[in-house]
């Protein structure tokens, strides 16, 4: 097979992740308009895609700008959401940021922190890779996933 067949067979393998599924729907809600209907799911999630070249252009220190702090909220709240729908806890995101681009979120369910990130240089955020960027999502997913299963008292409101 060739390599770039491979990597167009991880490219939809990786979108159809259910994580990807997720951050699809997010981005899809935000269209109140339905501007974005003829846009594929790949062009979505096309400003995720950051390349090492990118990143090199991008400056050390920067304030992240409205749409950069919108994307990220949109991300965590597709962890968010993945997390409740295997486990059937709602989980809330809280996310403090300053101008700078440092803070933290987190996701809350019940009582339980389920998901904890430092976040710094967030005008940097973004994935080299859509498999990349699967592939952190599917993995703040099962990190909640597995708190909520290590402390289901807490992850209850009550």
């Amino acid at each position: 097979m060739s390599e770039s067949v491979l990597a167009d067979t991880q490219s939809v393998s990786a979108m159809d992740s259910p994580f990807m599924r997720e951050l699809v729907k997010q981005w899809r809600a935000q269209d109140t308009h339905g501007a974005w209907d003829g846009k594929s799911d790949a062009d979505l999630i096309a400003p995720y895609l950051v390349t090492a070249e990118q990143r090199r252009e991008m400056p050390i220190i920067g304030d992240p700008d409205p749409e950069i702090l919108w994307r990220l909220e949109l991300f965590y709240n597709a962890v968010g959401l993945s997390i409740e729908r295997r486990t059937k806890i709602m989980v809330t995101p809280m996310m403090k940021m300053s101008h700078e681009g440092f803070g933290r979120l987190v996701l809350l369910a019940g009582r339980l922190v389920a998901v904890n990130r430092q976040l710094r240089d967030v005008h940097r955020f973004g994935f080299v890779t859509v498999e990349k960027l699967a592939e952190e999502g599917e993995k703040l997913v099962q990190a909640g996933v597995d708190m909520i299963g290590q402390f289901p008292d807490a992850a209850t409101y009550g």
